[in-house]
């Protein structure tokens, strides 16, 4: 990484802050000023949480784990989000931008195989800034740009050439469910788009000799009860748009959290048979490379 490069792209990015449009809400917000996007957020960076994270895919683990660093705030706001406390209510510690840097350095001597920034999108400037300072001092982690998919392809160009690893969730592709779960029913089109465009910057997943992502693509995708996931559509886009090649982790984790109880449809567990019914159709459809359960 080019440390002035990234500088220099931080700053551009940072202006967008005083009427934010960072991401496809296009809220407006004065984010330097303390107003709060949808996001929930001003200018200041909330982490969460951060260092080796082994619940990820293999292909990120690897033995000594992902290094992810968890942002608080997210400009989607899914009723089911497994990550409420975090996303919703803002959980964490402010950091400014060289904590942030320095958050990314212990990372990397912690020996994770790479810099997995979670839920990135409403703090890119900050991160690309952070980014530089790191890279002033040596850091040379592959980055992970692990969001939701709801991004605006304006923004995935301004990273092109900063990520390595894009891993977006795949949610649905229905307008209405998207309205009815994230108040977004803009979200199919705009996450099909988003994924286009990072796929065109990195291809495929690649992977070293030891089987740990250096660069590419990883889709994630989350079976929900009821077909409220639109699973066939969601793989029936990725392999007949993005390839067969695509890597996708088929995730049959679902459980009720947030605010999900208030919608009956999604109140429950996804069933074993759902997802098991998932993974067989996207093997019928030629996707073979699958992570998750067997």
């Amino acid at each position: 990484m080019d440390p002035d490069l990234l500088a220099r792209k931080a700053r551009t990015l940072s202006d967008r802050l005083h009427a934010c449009d960072l991401c496809p809400r296009m809220c407006g917000a004065d984010r330097t000023k303390g107003e709060r996007g949808v996001c929930g957020t001003d200018d200041r960076v909330i982490v969460a949480s951060y260092g080796p994270h082994f619940g990820e895919e293999a292909p990120l683990v690897g033995s000594s784990g992902s290094g992810t660093v968890f942002f608080s705030g997210c400009s989607l706001q899914c009723v089911f989000c497994q990550n409420y406390d975090i996303s919703h209510r803002l959980s964490g510690e402010v950091v400014d931008t060289s904590a942030l840097a320095g958050i990314f350095l212990a990372v990397e001597r912690m020996g994770c195989h790479n810099l997995n920034l979670v839920t990135p999108t409403h703090v890119t400037p900050q991160i690309v800034e952070a980014l530089g300072i790191a890279a002033s001092r040596g850091f040379s982690l592959p980055v992970v740009y692990n969001c939701g998919g709801y991004e605006r392809v304006e923004m995935l160009k301004e990273l092109e050439g900063i990520v390595d690893i894009y891993m977006p969730d795949l949610k649905f592709l229905d307008p209405a469910f998207a309205a009815r779960y994230c108040d977004a029913a803009d979200y199919p089109e705009v996450a099909r788009e988003a994924i286009r465009e990072m796929a065109r910057q990195v291809g495929p997943l690649v992977l070293d000799r030891r089987g740990i992502a250096v660069r590419g693509l990883l889709v994630r995708h989350l079976v929900m009860p009821g077909g409220a996931s639109t699973t066939e559509e969601v793989i029936d886009f990725l392999a007949l748009e993005i390839g067969r090649d695509t890597y996708l982790n088929l995730m049959d984790q679902y459980r009720p959290c947030g605010t999900a109880v208030g919608f009956p449809e999604i109140a429950v567990r996804v069933s074993r048979k759902e997802w098991e019914d998932a993974r067989a159709y996207a093997v019928r459809k030629g996707l073979s490379r699958l992570d998750g359960n067997d």
